[in-house]
C-alpha cells in the first residue's frame, strides 16, 4: 500500500490489482479470482494474465499468461469472450478491456503530421 501527502486514496503496487487501488475488490492477492493486463516484451500486443484457482495453495503455478499479439479487435474480443464464457469476474471486464485499449493505444507509432507551406502573394 502506497499512501502520499494532500491525496485521499490509498493506492497498491499489487501485480494483480487492474485499479492500483487499495480496495480488497480489486486485490488480485486475496481474491479467488484475478486478472490482469499488461503490455507484452516485444512491444507489439498485450499478456493476459488469468489467476488460477485450482492452484491457490502452489503461487509459483496460480498465475496462467497468454499472449495476445495479433491486432487490437481480436485481443478484445478474447478478453470479453473469457470473461463471459468463464463466467469470470465480470467487474474487472471493463477495467482489463480499458487497460488493454491504454496498452495498444500506446504501441502505435506515432504519425507525424506533414508540414504545409502556403505561397506568398506576388
Amino acid at each position: 500500500m502506497i499512501k502520499k501527502r494532500n491525496i485521499k486514496k490509498p493506492f497498491s503496487t499489487d501485480p494483480l490489482n487492474m485499479k492500483k487501488v487499495h480496495a480488497p475488490r480489486f486485490i488480485g492477492t486475496i481474491q479467488n479470482n484475478a486478472i490482469m493486463v499488461e503490455p507484452h516484451s516485444s512491444k507489439k500486443g498485450v499478456n493476459f494474465i488469468v489467476k488460477k484457482k485450482r492452484f491457490h495453495r502452489k503461487p509459483a503455478r496460480t498465475l496462467l499468461k497468454t499472449p495476445m499479439t495479433r491486432n487490437a479487435a481480436r485481443t478484445m474480443k478474447n478478453i470479453k469472450t473469457f470473461v463471459r464464457v468463464n463466467k469470470y469476474r465480470k467487474d474487472l471486464k471493463m477495467l482489463a478491456l480499458r487497460r488493454a485499449s491504454a496498452i495498444l493505444k500506446s504501441q502505435r507509432p506515432v504519425v507525424l503530421k506533414k508540414k504545409t507551406f502556403k505561397k506568398k502573394a506576388e
